[in-house]
């Protein structure tokens, strides 16, 4: 596919290098000349110096011919415009836009080919707020993420000694938990992945991903460590949009307050929130942190938009006696500096976006697309399509599926006559057609090979 993407910053360049590399066309247009001239030195993609919505500039990216236009600059209205012009004098035929400003996205009418003609709205904010809000239910959990509309989950979790299942095989789990259906999709050991089998050993300091119902996650997650307590005293670091929303989805169920540094914003945040706490001041403040008594807050948030600053006020609320803290960090170089000391969770932001990002610019009836470990590895959610004759996977067992290297089958959720019906990927349970397959991979060069696996032959048009 030929696909322009708009924007060169943390999004659009790690947007640019994941889509290059499955052999897509790419062409990437920003204003800096020097970071398109960084970019385009490490990966094989066009590049254009120019305003971003400017029609003469996006001829020069060959908007005639493009599939997909993604605009991710850093600037909302010229994301909006790009898609209008993209739409009257092109006629591109899919448009993704980047969208931040909460004043837009609540008036979802403005976004269809009658107005601003948006075919799919990302909202960063909105994205890792939900991301936040999924771990803040699984206390413990390093990574959560949503499939079939939040009927199946997949959670990472770090193995602890002491944990039932930690120094056992594998096929000990199904044995100790007979009503339990689950699946471990992956480990990684010292940071390298290890694809599990039955005789498998777990062991402490192992990452783990698992596959399970929803309702059944907090009974997986007992096996591989003690089950922390739920969190009930939240303080949020910065006001901005992503503490705004987390905090209205999170403060009727728990005790939140939020640290900001505008008392402009401590104001508009007061008339926005119902019932939660608003200071104002610096979240590297030790003795306001004190006087809030930081010591019995189970979660800190570091959610501002100085990955500096959310990195220090993070371990200062460590040192402080915060039981849990989570930091939102955009550099992708810090990430993997600071997760597992002192920082418990590191979010990046620019990896849930570019995960929903790629769940539209796939081939196949892509669901879901999840990037993991910094981009190494991705968890897909695709659906099948067709019959016996015409599909690779639809009436084959899962142990007879062509799967790449690396590559599993987690689960799949099929719709019955009596609702969702969620059936663990054991190697005799055979593919139907429309049934959502999740599928894990190690390596996410090997998506190409998935996406055809899933496409459907001719005959069954």
């Amino acid at each position: 596919m030929k696909i322009v993407i708009l924007g060169a910053g943390q999004v659009g360049g790690s947007l640019a290098e994941a889509l290059a590399s499955e052999r897509n066309d790419i062409v990437l247009v920003d204003s800096d000349e020097k970071t398109l001239r960084e970019l385009r030195d490490r990966i094989d993609i066009g590049v254009v110096n120019g305003h971003a919505s400017h029609p003469d500039v996006l001829m020069n990216a060959g908007i005639e011919d493009a599939d997909i236009l993604v605009a991710v600059t850093n600037n909302d209205e010229t994301n909006m415009a790009a898609c209008q012009i993209a739409h009257s004098l092109f006629r591109v035929p899919t448009k993704i836009a980047r969208v931040r400003a909460s004043s837009y996205l609540q008036y979802p009418e403005l976004f269809d080919n009658q107005a601003i003609p948006i075919d799919v709205l990302i909202s960063p904010e909105q994205l890792v707020s939900e991301y936040i809000a999924r771990l803040m239910e699984h206390p413990g959990a390093l990574q959560v993420l949503d499939f079939a509309g939040g009927r199946v989950q997949l959670v990472t979790v770090l193995a602890v000694q002491g944990g039932p299942l930690v120094g056992h095989q594998l096929r000990y789990l199904r044995e100790h938990m007979p009503k339990v259906d689950t699946r471990v999709a992956a480990i990684y050991r010292r940071n390298r992945p290890i694809i599990p089998q039955g005789d498998t050993v777990l062991e402490a300091g192992d990452e783990v991903f698992f596959i399970a119902a929803r309702a059944d996650i907090r009974a997986v997650m007992s096996e591989l460590r003690r089950l922390e307590h739920g969190y009930k005293r939240v303080v949020i670091a910065g006001g901005g949009n992503i503490g705004l929303r987390l905090a209205t989805k999170l403060e009727n169920r728990y005790s939140v307050k939020i640290i900001e540094r505008s008392h402009e914003r401590c104001v508009f945040l007061s008339e926005e929130l119902s019932h939660t706490i608003i200071l104002h001041g610096s979240a590297s403040d030790q003795e306001l942190l004190l006087e809030e008594n930081i010591e019995d807050t189970d979660v800190f948030l570091a959610l501002t938009n100085d990955d500096e600053a959310n990195i220090m006020s993070s371990l200062l609320a460590k040192r402080l006696g915060a039981r849990k803290v989570m930091t939102l960090i955009n550099n992708r170089a810090y990430v993997d500096l600071v997760q597992g000391g002192e920082i418990d969770i590191a979010i990046s932001p620019q990896q849930n976006t570019i995960g929903s990002l790629l769940t539209h610019v796939r081939r196949g009836d892509m669901v879901n697309v999840h990037s993991l470990r910094r981009g190494a590895a991705e968890a897909i959610e695709v659906v099948a399509h067709g019959d016996e004759r015409t599909s690779k996977v639809v009436g084959k067992k899962i142990e007879d599926i062509d799967l790449p290297e690396g590559a599993s089958i987690g689960a799949i959720v099929r719709e019955t006559e009596n609702g969702s019906e969620v059936l663990m990927a054991h190697d005799d349970v055979i593919v139907q057609s429309d049934d959502h397959v999740i599928v894990f991979l190690v390596d996410r060069r090997q998506t190409r090979h998935v996406e055809q696996l899933f496409q459907v032959g001719f005959g069954f048009f």
